[in-house]
């Protein structure tokens, strides 16, 4: 593996550049559920306005949340912002070292402790991140589903055991890269592959078997009606969004269960607007718009999470929202 590492392996990517423990924590969360080619920009931007925990900690949530609006599961966002708190109170500004005081950090699991411990101090770790599980899954012929907790039982004692004797950090690389542009989840390329003289599914064909997918879930479909509401300056009317669920704590339009109850006083009848499909992981979203013109200068109440933003100044806002304001504004 490490030698293939050194041949093969990515060494140029942004977090690497220089590879520090809190450089390593922000790019594992981020990476969680989302590509690398998507990852790179939003790094280099956060990294550019929050460079050290203290920054991060400091800031305001909404401005974290603004540098996360289109990367999805907001939820982790949050979860930097609160542990970077927890880390200055707690821990002088400094990551822990070891394992248990990585995970008693909000938003990091076992795999992203592991990853810090091993690519951040260069300490001997496990990681098991989707690319591992597939990779170990396949090596091993370990049947199931890795989300199934006896699966992932056995996968995290095949990490275990094969950690190496040393160059921790560039092992876990080694192992996220060999499953990201080798062993795929579409179509391997096997003859590339430095283990694939003992690999149980290259031997046997079961390549395209293994890991065993996720059991398929009837998926559900929902439909909201979003008011699109401006005022004479043109600002929109943003309501902030429960601390928990989807876009949780993020500024969105105000939702409602049908179109007959604005939120406040309109100029005329509200148009509908065309409607937006959100694709989440558990069921499709349809976003129906009702746009107008809000009767004029109405006061927000400062406990109604309510307030009026200019387009060209949104806060934290989810992609499809800024897309539907966008749309709205047009000519």
């Amino acid at each position: 593996m490490l030698t293939w590492f050194d041949d093969h392996g990515r060494k140029h990517l942004p977090w690497q550049q220089p590879r520090t423990p809190y450089r390593v924590w922000v790019s594992e969360i981020m990476l969680q559920q989302t590509q690398v080619t998507v990852v790179v920009d939003y790094f280099t931007r956060f990294m550019t306005r929050f460079p050290s925990v203290e920054s991060l900690a400091s800031a305001q949530v909404d401005d974290v949340l603004s540098l996360w609006a289109g990367l999805g599961y907001y939820a982790r966002g949050r979860n930097l912002h609160k542990a970077a708190q927890v880390l200055c109170e707690q821990h002088a500004g400094k990551l822990p070292a070891d394992l248990a005081g990585l995970e008693a950090l909000p938003g990091i699991g076992r795999s992203t402790a592991g990853a810090i411990v091993s690519m951040g101090f260069d300490q001997p770790a496990p990681i098991l991140d989707g690319n591992v599980k597939r990779v170990l899954a396949r090596h091993a012929g370990i049947d199931g589903w890795p989300g199934r907790s006896a699966v992932a039982r056995q996968l995290w004692a095949l990490a275990e055991d094969r950690l190496p004797s040393g160059r921790f950090a560039d092992y876990s690389q080694a192992s996220m890269d060999l499953g990201a542009t080798v062993c795929t989840r579409h179509a391997p390329a096997c003859h590339a592959c430095p283990l694939n003289a003992d690999c149980v599914a290259h031997r046997s064909h079961r390549t395209h078997e293994l890991p065993a997918p996720k059991p398929k879930a009837n998926r559900k479909r929902r439909r909201s009606q979003l008011w699109l509401i401006r005022n004479e300056q043109g600002h929109y009317l943003l309501e902030r969004r429960p601390p928990v669920g989807i876009w949780g704590g993020l500024w969105s339009l105000p939702e409602a269960d049908d179109a007959t109850t604005p939120p406040l006083a309109l100029v005329e009848p509200p148009r509908p607007g065309p409607v937006l499909v959100h694709e989440l992981t558990h069921f499709t979203w349809e976003l129906c718009p009702m746009s107008a013109l809000a009767r004029g200068a109405q006061a927000i109440a400062d406990g109604d999470n309510m307030s009026w933003y200019a387009p060209d100044n949104l806060p934290g806002v989810p992609a499809p929202i800024r897309r539907l304001i966008e749309e709205d504004r047009a000519p």
